[in-house]
C-alpha cells in the first residue's frame, strides 16, 4: 500500500515555479530567507516558514508545488 506524503521543506525550483524568477534568483532568495532566519547553511527551509517570510499563503502555494 503506498502512503501519500508531502514534503516539508521548499527547493529552489519551487520558489521559481512560485515567483517566475530565474532558478539563481530563487537560490540567492532562499539563501536569503535562511540568514534572515538565522538558519545554518545546512538547515532545510520549510514551506511554512518561506510563506510567512513572503507573505503568500499556503494554499496559494501548494498546488504550484505538489500538482
Amino acid at each position: 500500500m503506498k502512503t501519500n506524503t508531502q514534503r516539508v521543506c521548499i527547493y529552489p525550483k519551487d520558489i521559481q515555479r512560485i515567483t517566475g524568477k530565474s532558478y539563481r534568483q530563487s537560490t540567492r532568495l532562499m539563501q536569503k530567507i535562511k540568514k534572515d532566519l538565522n538558519k545554518l547553511e545546512n538547515e532545510f527551509l520549510t514551506i511554512d516558514e518561506f510563506c510567512t517570510y513572503s507573505g503568500i499563503k499556503y494554499e496559494q502555494v501548494t498546488h504550484l508545488i505538489f500538482g
